[in-house]
């Protein structure tokens, strides 16, 4: 039996005023909740992390993935470094994935090879965070466009200047929903045997959070 079936991947998504947390073996044991949480996020966070994980213990743990933004500042920062504080200490891998990558997974029930998605989600001062991406084997998605931030008349030229077709996504209404997707997209890279260390793992916010 190969290892993957017995060990467990851990995915947070903590970008939004949800937490999303998604706990599952690959095999035969999938676990994901929602809780719409506000300004308790940071009180909880630990709380629903141990419910959801029994009765498994932090040693089936094979990797970590966690929503690395954009997003809110103080949700991304507190699920990123929660990540990598777990990651750290049991010394396995931590893929941080961003939020428009698991959003435009999650719009894509079979993605064709080398297609472009383009994806959008609003942001705060009028402005859109914004990503395009290029789907290689395997389910692994490379930055055509790498996450950034735009108002809506700079997103609508560069997609007018691309010289590829694409398909375009836009953000659903509950975005934590997407941390299933962070957990596959950070499968996907476990599987082909990529290593991520903990340090490597940074917050991406897009805007500053104060102007």
């Amino acid at each position: 039996m190969t290892q993957y079936q017995h060990k467990y991947g851990l995915a947070l998504h903590t970008t939004t005023p949800q937490l999303g947390i998604c706990l599952d073996n690959f095999k035969s044991d999938r676990r994901s909740q929602i809780w719409n949480l506000g300004r308790d996020l940071s009180s909880l966070l630990h709380q629903h992390l141990r419910s959801i994980l029994a009765p498994q213990t932090w040693q089936d743990l094979e990797f970590i993935a966690v929503a690395k933004g954009p997003g809110g500042f103080t949700g991304t920062r507190m699920g990123v470094v929660t990540a990598r504080t777990i990651a750290q200490q049991l010394n396995i891998p931590l893929y941080g994935i961003s939020t428009l990558a698991a959003i435009a997974h999650s719009q894509q029930d079979k993605p064709e090879s080398n297609s472009l998605i383009a994806v959008q989600m609003n942001a705060r001062r009028e402005q859109l965070f914004v990503a395009i991406y290029q789907i290689a084997e395997e389910g692994i998605w490379q930055p055509y466009l790498p996450d950034t931030v735009m108002t809506a008349s700079e997103w609508h030229k560069t997609l007018s200047d691309l010289k590829l077709s694409y398909e375009l996504v836009k953000s659903p209404s509950e975005i934590a929903n997407t941390v299933t997707n962070i957990m596959e997209l950070a499968y996907a890279q476990w599987r082909r045997g990529k290593k991520s260390a903990w340090q490597e793992v940074v917050p991406f916010y897009g805007q500053h959070p104060v102007k």
